[in-house]
């Protein structure tokens, strides 16, 4: 008898279900006696016992199914080793469930703190295999992770649809994009949609470049502009100081977002009409696009063999379109950042794209 846990952390994300299903699918397939422990609300449900005995039927019909059908939680890395309100031992309480259950593998979806954690139980000597999942597109160690494109899909239709009201209206608008503190999304995103400046976190902006951007535009007879906007973009000044005194900053900006903060310069120096939109958590939400199925049915197929194999403590990635097992401990703590000097970047600025710099 074989017995697999199936764990989704952090932040959902399309094709959480379409990978839970590649795994299940490839275990059924290939052994005979399996049985599969759904894990609920992420590493809370490893905490605290929650689960449920999964069946085939309970994989079938989920390769469109956005969100997880097991639950998700965000538990931070940072608080794993500190005990809950009650003194429980959180590391204990889970390797404790794990053994209860007779599990012989852990397999876990998820993202960068997800995947600090599942180190960490690799370290407690748990059997781990993790699978990686986020819009951000920012896990090292795999040149994809699934749930991007279908991020990608949706930022990039919120920046076209504003094009047709920014051209009506002869406006400035500002595209917010998710992505936390890395820029790939709203890279892909702003050059999918054919937005005239991109900021991202990894190149700090100059608001007068910006505007200087803007003012070319207006000057040839263009009356509108469309900036995306990555949530984690930073001027050049902000960039220079200490991580403490940004937080502190943010923590005390008149502004909800950084959006509106460069919408309100722009305004000031151009006395355009400015618009911003965040299209937010639907970049999370809806069906998984084509591609992400695709990708997700084959690491979910590669993790099914590894388990088979006992080749655990690695992170199921993507490399040159090839699957390949990368050990944790090169992957967590790590963030795969936009390179400023790469082709990609380049070439979206040999395209007119400003970038702030």
């Amino acid at each position: 008898m074989m017995r697999v846990g199936f764990l989704t952390s952090g932040g959902d994300c399309q094709s959480l279900n379409a990978t839970m299903r590649g795994v299940a699918k490839a275990l059924y397939e290939k052994v005979e006696d399996i049985e599969i422990v759904g894990i609920l609300d992420g590493y809370k449900g490893l905490m605290y016992g929650n689960y449920r005995m999964m069946k085939p039927i309970d994989f079938s019909g989920i390769l469109t199914e956005g969100g997880t059908i097991i639950g998700t939680s965000r538990q931070p890395f940072k608080l794993m080793r500190e005990p809950d309100e009650n003194g429980m031992d959180k590391v204990l309480a889970m390797k404790n469930n794990y053994a209860k259950w007779k599990l012989d593998c852990l397999v876990i979806l998820g993202g960068n703190g997800t995947h600090k954690t599942a180190n960490l139980l690799r370290e407690e000597g748990l059997n781990v295999i993790t699978l990686p999942k986020t819009i951000d597109n920012d896990l090292y160690g795999t040149d994809m992770t699934f749930g991007f494109q279908s991020a990608v899909n949706i930022a990039t239709a919120a920046i076209d649809n504003i094009h047709t009201t920014a051209a009506s209206h002869g406006r400035v608008f500002i595209v917010e994009v998710m992505g936390h503190d890395v820029g790939w999304l709203t890279l892909h995103a702003g050059i999918a949609g054919g937005a005239d400046i991109v900021l991202i976190p990894e190149i700090p902006y100059d608001i007068d470049k910006v505007v200087g951007a803007i003012d070319k535009r207006t000057q040839v007879g263009k009356k509108f502009t469309i900036l995306a906007v990555a949530e984690g973009a930073i001027s050049k000044e902000d960039a220079e100081l200490s991580k403490k005194d940004y937080k502190k900053k943010i923590k005390n900006n008149k502004y909800p977002s950084i959006s509106y903060q460069i919408g309100a310069e722009i305004g000031e120096r151009t006395g355009q009409e400015i618009r911003v939109t965040v299209p937010g958590h639907t970049q999370r939400g809806g069906i998984p696009c084509p591609y992400d199925r695709v990708i997700s049915s084959r690491l979910g197929a590669a993790a099914g063999e590894f388990i088979i194999k006992e080749k655990y403590g690695v992170m199921v990635g993507i490399r040159n379109n090839e699957i390949v097992p990368v050990p944790l401990e090169e992957v967590a703590g790590k963030l795969k950042m936009v390179d400023p000097k790469s082709s990609i970047i380049k070439e979206a600025k040999s395209l007119g794209i400003c970038f702030g710099d």
